[in-house]
């Protein structure tokens, strides 16, 4: 069964930071683009960032400069190191996973999601 599985979460103060984890079990994604989406209440779920199978990324424009996703292949997992937080980031966090290597940023992309997290930033 595959599985991915979030943790990192928590409260933060503006300004502050957190890293995500996202933990990959039931198959290998060493070779599948992965991503990062949130969804804030009463909002659509939208794309943060997503990277390849050899790193290249591409991030949300509300949080270039601030967030990094990376990847650790050996490990199955990837990461979204987050900076200088701000309030408006405060969402539930969910990683997915796509069957193919190509880098994409709409949900209907990714086949496989995780349970999601939750981080919300105090101002």
């Amino acid at each position: 069964q595959v599985q991915l599985v979030e943790s990192g979460g928590g409260l933060v103060q503006a300004g502050g930071s957190l890293r995500l984890s996202c933990a990959g079990s039931g198959r290998a994604f060493d070779r599948n683009a992965m991503g990062w989406f949130r969804q804030a209440p009463g909002k659509e779920r939208e794309f943060v960032a997503a990277i390849t199978w050899n790193r290249s990324t591409d991030h949300a424009d509300s949080v270039k400069g601030r967030f990094t996703i990376s990847r650790d292949n050996a490990k199955n997992t990837v990461y979204l190191q987050m900076n200088s937080l701000k309030p408006e980031d405060t969402a539930v966090y969910y990683c997915a996973a796509r069957r193919y290597a190509i880098l994409a940023t709409t949900r209907s992309a990714y086949n496989y999601w995780g349970q999601g997290t939750q981080v919300t930033v105090s101002s």
